[in-house]
């Protein structure tokens, strides 16, 4: 990818259907009902989805469950492929292919070196049975390092910021409670010091007060190391505490997208009109 300045990675025109499709609605102003194909039946998860995400910045991606959101999130980190679509991340190489054509070797690289991911249930960012520095050496393997002493200083280190306790270090994640396993997440996905990290509901399910302690983190680890971060969120209230600009998803696609001060102020969509009401 040639440098584009401060772009971390840029997304156009994704798309993500289950289904065969059909000449119904492969045409760009086909009226779907919801996200499904009235003709075939095919489901649109993410419809011609694009977005660039800059340097230091976090990107909120809100909207209701089935929205698109955390499909979106999977064919980033590489959990499922793309139909359709082009991805580039900016500090891994110099080509103008699409990151999705990658070989599977090179998806891994990226996934260990350029991206972190912290996932809503802990299960899939997580080994529940190995103990917490067990899973962060587990990432830092995965990148390269092989020096014992350096990974366990850099576990120590992740594990502390997140407010682990270091007597618990070698306890497994299913001793913790769902705030300490998503902070042990984030202590992972940060390991490697990646640029880009990813969120996918990482506050749903905990006690407020959790969630208060899990977006100070965030927004404390945004402001030491810099990363960029893309949050998916069905709460307007933490991507209003935490981005920098926002799109709004709606059955597959981005239906509105702007600065998140424009967006809450000013929503242009009646569905973004609808969210915004309903947390003042």
């Amino acid at each position: 990818m040639s440098k584009q300045g401060n772009i971390a990675l840029s997304v156009k025109n994704v798309s993500k259907f289950y289904g065969d499709g059909c000449a119904y609605c492969a045409a760009p102003d086909a009226r779907l009902d919801k996200n499904i194909c009235p003709e075939c039946r095919t489901v649109h998860a993410c419809r011609d989805v694009s977005f660039d995400l800059h340097n230091g910045e976090i990107l909120g991606v809100v909207g209701e469950s089935g929205s698109g959101k955390s499909t979106l999130m999977k064919m980033l980190y590489f959990d499922q492929e793309a139909s359709h679509g082009t991805y580039h991340i900016d500090d891994f190489d110099s080509s103008e292919s699409s990151v999705f054509g990658f070989s599977g070797q090179a998806k891994r690289k990226i996934r260990n070196e350029i991206l972190g991911m912290v996932y809503q249930n802990p299960v899939y960012g997580l080994k529940m049975d190995f103990s917490s520095m067990s899973n962060i050496a587990e990432k830092l393997i995965a990148a390269g390092s092989r020096n014992v002493g350096e990974m366990t200083g850099t576990g120590d280190h992740f594990l502390d910021k997140v407010n682990i306790p270091l007597n618990r270090k070698f306890d497994p994640p299913a001793n913790f409670s769902g705030g300490m396993q998503q902070r042990v997440q984030i202590a992972k996905a940060l390991s490697n010091y990646p640029p880009v990290l990813l969120l996918d509901e990482v506050t749903t399910g905990l006690d407020l007060s959790v969630q208060a302690d899990v977006l100070e983190l965030i927004k404390e680890i945004q402001r030491e190391m810099g990363i960029s971060m893309v949050v998916v969120s069905h709460d307007l209230a933490i991507i209003r505490m935490l981005c920098d600009r926002t799109m709004v998803m709606l059955n597959g696609e981005v239906i509105e997208a702007g600065i998140t001060d424009q967006i809450l102020e000013d929503p242009q969509h009646a569905y973004t009109q609808q969210l915004v009401y309903s947390i003042l």
